[in-house]
């Protein structure tokens, strides 16, 4: 069954047994309340009778049982109703010795029942339908007891109890019927929101995971729908971390592929003047010192990548490195490439120390030469400075290449973003280089600044922590 069938039977289930129990146990109540003022009236008018009866013994003490009977005969007493109300003298066994007026009820089951001494009542009901109380008190007389009865009808409590219940009855159908038609509008508005949890639910198992739903109130169906938004949230945001992860691999996978290009180059090419031509001892040791140190570089650098692109690491330790020694190492490290496109690298350093981790800043380096490589298609001249600064130090490099349009500096640290893609990817480029190089540099807490003005040339301003004499 249904949800909302459930409500709706339950609602009207509860409300009709609610009523009903309340009903009953109202006009119950009701009953009982004038069945205690009938039996008041009852026994008022028993003392009533009494009373009458002490008097008649006071002006003759000497009656006997049966002269009090037979005097009783010419007593009467009227209610304010107008009713005279009859009597009956009677005794222990029943046995009926005067009155005044007929009682239609037997002595002998009410005196039987009664203990010594005290009054009582009993309700009886006759063959033809009327129900009667009757009443029963002892008066002591010198030669026994009599019994002092009367009575009062009470058919028409009885009646007027079946006539409400009858009205109660009728009364419940149609409250009922109204609490039927009340019930499904209240079942349909409690189920309209799980309705939409539900609609949401489907879109999420569709993909759509930037489904919401409205919160209405502060119930626990308002509560299940905040904590929906919750899990929703939190799912849609476990998988953008998902696909920022792969996103992350596909990051290492080009920023490899783009940062293994250089150091092969110098390996390559130390290694192609090594074969080419004759050379000296001294260019043998520092042609195979460059290919060992550029192939150490590559195997370090392959695992710093990963622990920076894939696993997301911050915490790669900084030493201060002397800047002059460290732009000379990768000035040495860019040489064959430069030469080859036909560009002269100057490089002018003070003699400071840089907080850095090696291997990531001369990848930082490298890119920003390889970038100007790639902008002076003509050959030219590059500077690369090491400048100390107030609160630290800075790698400069100037190039005289083509420049990058104003409207373009702002994007050229985004990712796979190239400012002419044609001639990017002619070169072999990804658009992952100056990212890189802007992730690299805010991880060790420094900046990086781009100045570059078409036609005329680009200055990259690496700034650094450090700037103290080695």
């Amino acid at each position: 069954m249904k949800l909302f069938w459930k409500l709706f039977c339950s609602m009207v289930l509860i409300t009709a047994l609610a009523c009903s129990t309340g009903g009953y146990v109202l006009i119950g109540t009701q009953f009982r309340s004038s069945l205690d003022r009938e039996v008041a009236a009852l026994y008022e008018e028993n003392d009533l009778l009494r009373f009458a009866l002490a008097q008649e013994l006071a002006f003759n003490p000497l009656y006997s049982r049966k002269e009090l009977a037979k005097a009783a005969g010419g007593i009467s007493i009227t209610t304010g109703q107008g009713r005279t109300v009859s009597f009956r003298l009677s005794d222990e066994t029943g046995i009926s010795l005067g009155g005044s007026g007929t009682l239609p009820v037997e002595a002998a089951v009410l005196t039987s029942q009664l203990p010594a001494g005290q009054r009582g009542w009993m309700m009886e009901a006759l063959g033809d339908g009327r129900i009667f109380l009757h009443a029963a008190s002892p008066l002591a007389l010198e030669d026994g007891i009599l019994y002092l009865e009367n009575c009062r009808e009470i058919s028409e409590l009885f009646r007027s109890r079946a006539d409400q219940y009858q009205s109660f009855f009728s009364l419940m159908l149609i409250l009922t019927g109204a609490v039927g038609v009340l019930s499904l509008a209240v079942a349909a508005m409690l189920v309209r929101p799980l309705a939409r949890l539900s609609a949401a639910a489907r879109h999420m198992a569709e993909g759509e995971l930037g489904q919401r739903v409205q919160v209405d109130g502060d119930d626990e169906v308002a509560q299940l729908s905040a904590d929906f938004n919750v899990m929703a949230h939190r799912i849609q945001r476990q998988v953008a971390e998902l696909k920022a992860a792969a996103k992350r691999q596909e990051d290492f996978i080009g920023s490899f592929a783009h940062e293994i290009k250089t150091p092969l180059t110098s390996i390559i090419g130390y290694a192609d003047l090594l074969r080419s031509r004759p050379a000296t001892e001294e260019q043998v040791r520092e042609s195979a010192g460059y290919i060992f140190s550029e192939g150490r570089r590559l195997e370090a650098l392959s695992r710093k990548l990963l622990d920076l692109i894939v696993l997301g690491r911050q915490d790669f330790p900084l030493r201060p490195v002397p800047l002059d020694v460290f732009l000379r190492r990768v000035a040495g490290a860019m040489e064959p490439p430069l030469r080859h496109a036909g560009i002269r690298l100057t490089v002018q350093a003070q003699a400071v120390a840089a907080l850095m981790e090696p291997d990531l800043m001369e990848t930082v380096c490298i890119n920003l030469l390889d970038n100007a490589r790639k902008a002076m298609e003509g050959g030219g001249d590059v500077l690369m400075e090491g400048l100390a600064e107030e609160n630290g130090c800075r790698i400069q490099v100037t190039d005289q290449g083509k420049g990058i349009p104003p409207e373009e500096l702002e994007r050229v640290t985004e990712a796979f973003y190239m400012v002419d893609k044609s001639r990017a990817r002619a070169q072999g480029g990804a658009g992952l280089g100056l990212a890189l190089c802007r992730r690299i540099t805010e991880l060790h807490g420094g900046t990086l600044e781009i100045e570059s003005e078409p036609g005329r040339g680009t200055c990259v301003r690496v700034h650094l922590r450090g700037g103290e004499e080695p």
